[in-house]
């Protein structure tokens, strides 16, 4: 990147920093929701322009500039946060709230390779480590978001052990440069943004791993969404591998993901417990919900899945902290 570039990416960053915090200042926000249920509330009638802030950066519909309030719109055209659309603008993010925080993401539809997306999976994600971290015993030293996304998982983790020296990690620069500016809002001090595949630019041990990577499979291969290999499983074993080298005594793995079910089999269950067989880690494995994403039944890379589950599991070091 050139320093002109590194400049002009600096200013939109600190832009789009400078929105969130309008947003928070106004009262936003927004939970969102799946991107089949996004597009029928689109499609009713009524919704095809925005009326409000919650229509622009939550439900990414285009909308007439004079309807935004002018320090808003000025904010989103610093941070090349805006498009024009025929004679209408549309957002290029959408802002979501979870646990009294507010997290910028890729607006929808989320079709580029590098779309950054929050939804569902998220909030359980992070319902899931904000569980674990309620019964572990004793303070985390250092933890880490592996395919941090939005760093919400990062951000959950830093408000609950500030003491704690807390890694979100993604190869997505997109992503990154989103994470960066989510921690500023939720002033996390001690959580570092760094760019990395899985675990391999990281050293050390960590007492807490989590991670909600792409479990899909993606015919266009996007990153987001592509989980890897003929189930879209890939990604999770690989982070399943990365973690038990590198957990701590009485550290913990705590991974949703999701699977298709094929004549009531669930592959990931599958190579997850052959995988850790050969481990010391002692695991849990549970469906959190057993029907998602149906709408994808319909096409060729789910023709043998009865179902899509999203699935969680829980892999501890035995050693000094229980979980």
């Amino acid at each position: 990147m050139t320093d002109t570039a590194l400049i002009r990416s600096v200013r939109a960053g600190a832009a789009l920093a400078a929105l969130g915090r309008e947003l928070i200042d106004r009262g936003y926000r927004f939970t969102t929701v799946t991107p089949a249920t996004q597009a029928r509330v689109n499609r009713r009638p009524g919704n095809a322009v925005a009326r409000d802030l919650r229509d622009v950066f939550g439900w990414s519909r285009p909308f007439p500039p004079e309807a935004m309030p002018g320090e808003v719109f000025d904010l989103m055209l610093a941070a090349d946060a805006a498009e024009a659309c025929g004679s209408l603008w549309r957002s290029r993010v959408r802002f979501s709230s979870y646990d009294g925080e507010l997290f910028v993401h890729s607006a929808f539809p989320t079709d580029a390779s590098d779309a950054v997306f929050f939804g569902p999976d998220t909030y359980r994600m992070a319902d899931a480590v904000r569980a674990y971290l309620r019964n572990r015993r004793e303070p985390l030293a250092r933890a880490v978001d592996v395919g941090c996304g939005t760093a919400a998982g990062a951000i959950t983790i830093a408000k609950r052990a500030p003491r704690a020296r807390v890694l979100a990690v993604d190869i997505n620069d997109t992503a990154l440069e989103y994470a960066r500016v989510n921690v500023g809002l939720a002033g996390t001090g001690n959580v570092s943004v760094r760019r990395g595949d899985l675990l391999d630019d990281v050293d050390g041990g960590f007492d807490l791993i989590a991670a909600n990577p792409p479990f899909m499979i993606d015919p266009a291969g996007r990153t987001y969404r592509d989980g890897g290999g003929p189930d879209g499983n890939d990604l999770s074993l690989r982070i399943i591998d990365a973690a038990a080298g590198r957990l701590t005594p009485g550290g913990a793995l705590v991974l949703f993901s999701g699977t298709g079910i094929v004549d009531g089999h669930d592959p990931l269950r599958a190579a997850a417990a052959e995988r850790l067989a050969g481990t010391d880690l002692r695991w849990m494995y549970r469906e959190v919900d057993p029907d998602v994403y149906g709408e994808e039944l319909d096409g060729s890379a789910y023709a043998r899945a009865e179902r899509i589950a999203v699935v969680l599991l829980t892999a501890t070091r035995p050693g000094s902290v229980a979980q």
